[in-house]
């Protein structure tokens, strides 16, 4: 992008923000006793520029300095109005649509290098042939072993039918792997795992953004579950960042009946008409629902735990919701860039605004929580009063601070000894499934068979094998880890190795089953059906 290309992108901005009416809220709000113009905006930023480019010292990327530009000025308005590179953008697509185009591979960041972590069934790497815990050590050529997880990713995707040559270390191995890897598409699904726990409890982690296909997913889900048992679901939106909001009023309308509002829509415009999106479709599935929320379950997330909790149709399980409220509409630009513009803003259907309150603090502040205080310590802020809304039952919840939870939890602690624990869990069992643990060659495996979920206490440690495991990593300097300290840890040491060897016979979801499985917030939300089968009776009663 040339410096004539950045200014032409500039004018475009703002002459959309003029026809969208934001160039005239900042006439009014911050430049009242101004007479900003159009022409001034542009004149002033081609002024400035051509000072940097007569007197700055070094190099000038003018694509930076345009996008830099663009981004702050919507970051004045809010922190969710937003710049998009082309690459960007392109990514922002690929999500809503489900699929992008790239090998085929979930990838963890180690001590050492990036590694296979689980091979997506059918996708350009499973006809390859790489396999859980290859070592990336070059891409297309390129020395790969310090790069992180988000540069191997940013290097191995691209346009479909393009070739990517990775080289990898395989344990068992003595040479590096070579692979010529056709790119193709991948799914990128918001479910990710769902199974059943005990007492007939089924699991939804739809923790992959609100999507074209969310629904439908939930649907399959939730039906092949019911046919294994299900008598009650936990939907779990933890770390669910939001997304379709046409996905989300589907979510609830698959719990909600038909006609009830699931969110209002209002513009900031004092002259715009509230919009009520009502739940669409035909029968509400009729049983117990807990709905599990944390700090980065935000927008759609919050719609559908908002929803539930004003028609008071499920328990709301773990921590207070992230808070966004804001709706964005996507404007694409030329050369292929594009921008999200705050247009409106969410409501429960009782009249809960989602949005956490964004005037004070920096744009780290706001996304860190920082602005807030440490909620859990001794000087922790009081957070702001809300707008108190009553709801169908009576019950008093309040707007502006996000979505609380009706049952508060916190998340399993992790420390950094826990931390190095999992690595090491990593590398033992990488060494396990290759044959090369002396007395353990019957773990051996040839590669994932991509299994979704496993048997309850599957997998379990046996004292023998986790004191081979302790063997292995109290010798490698490089684990920090002493049999002291592991000691101290043995039960989350075991759950880690049947995560990873969960993951390394199946796939990425059956190892995330196993910690699920021992989960504090999900023990709680099973401990929480029989409010909710309560809530359940008390809605089935009004009809």
């Amino acid at each position: 992008m040339n410096k004539k290309f950045g200014i032409g992108v500039l004018i475009l901005v703002v002459l959309g923000a003029v026809a969208g009416g934001l160039f005239g809220r900042l006439q009014s709000s911050i430049y009242a006793d101004t007479s900003l113009t159009q022409e001034k905006v542009v004149a002033d930023y081609r002024e400035a520029l051509d000072v940097i480019d007569k007197s700055y010292v070094g190099n000038i990327d003018h694509e930076k300095v345009s996008d830099a530009s663009i981004q702050s000025m919507l970051w004045t308005l809010d922190p969710h109005s937003s710049f998009f590179t082309r690459a960007e953008f392109k990514k922002l697509y690929e999500e809503q649509s489900s699929q992008f185009y790239g090998i085929g591979v979930s990838i963890l960041q180690h001590r050492d290098g990036v590694y296979v972590q689980s091979i997506i069934p059918g996708t350009p790497a499973d006809k390859a042939g790489l396999r859980y815990g290859d070592r990336f050590v070059q891409v297309d050529g390129k020395d790969s072993k310090e790069w992180t997880s988000a540069e191997v990713s940013k290097n191995v995707r691209g346009e479909k039918g393009t070739p990517v040559k990775v080289k990898v270390e395989r344990a068992g191995s003595t040479a590096a792997l070579d692979f010529e890897i056709v790119r193709g598409g991948v799914p990128l699904p918001s479910i990710r795992n769902y199974f059943m726990l005990p007492n007939g409890v089924g699991y939804v982690g739809l923790t992959g953004g609100f999507q074209e296909t969310t629904a439908a997913e939930l649907d399959d889900a939730v039906a092949s579950l019911q046919k294994q048992g299900m008598k009650s679901l936990i939907l779990d939106v933890r770390g669910n960042p939001g997304g379709l909001l046409p996905q989300a009023i589907d979510v609830v309308s698959r719990f909600v009946p038909n006609g009830q509002t699931v969110v209002s829509v209002k513009g900031r415009s004092r002259y715009a008409k509230t919009q009520e999106l009502k739940a669409t479709g035909g029968q509400s599935d009729n049983f117990p629902l807990v709905v599990m929320i944390n700090g980065n379950s935000a927008s759609a997330s919050e719609i559908v735990a908002g929803a539930i909790q004003d028609y008071a149709r499920g328990v709301i399980v773990g921590t207070d919701s992230f808070g966004k409220g804001l709706v964005q509409r996507v404007f694409p630009l030329p050369y292929g860039t594009g921008l999200t513009l705050t247009t409106a803003r969410y409501y429960t259907p009782f009249g809960r605004s989602l949005q956490r309150d964004y005037s004070s603090g920096s744009i780290y502040d706001y996304y860190t929580h920082l602005n807030e205080g440490n909620v859990n310590g001794a000087d922790a802020k009081p957070k702001p009063a809300g707008v108190p809304v009553s709801t169908a039952n009576g019950r008093v919840l309040f707007g502006g601070r996000g979505i609380e939870p009706d049952i508060k939890v916190s998340a399993q602690e992790n420390n950094p000894l826990r931390f190095r624990i999992s690595d090491a869990a990593f590398y033992f069992t990488r060494q396990l499934v290759a044959g090369k643990v002396a007395g353990f060659e019957n773990y051996k495996i040839d590669k994932q068979d991509h299994r979704l979920s496993i048997d309850p206490g599957a997998f379990q440690i046996s004292d023998k094998l986790f004191e081979a495991f302790r063997s292995y990593t109290v010798a490698i300097k490089e684990s920090g880890l002493s049999a002291e300290n592991l000691n101290t840890q043995i039960e989350f040491a075991k759950i880690r190795l049947r995560e990873e060897l969960a993951t390394a016979n199946h796939s990425n979801e059956a190892g995330v089953q196993v910690l699920l499985e021992a989960d504090p917030q999900i023990l709680k939300a099973v401990e929480s059906m029989p409010e909710a089968r309560r809530m359940l009776e008390a809605n089935l009663a009004k009809k």
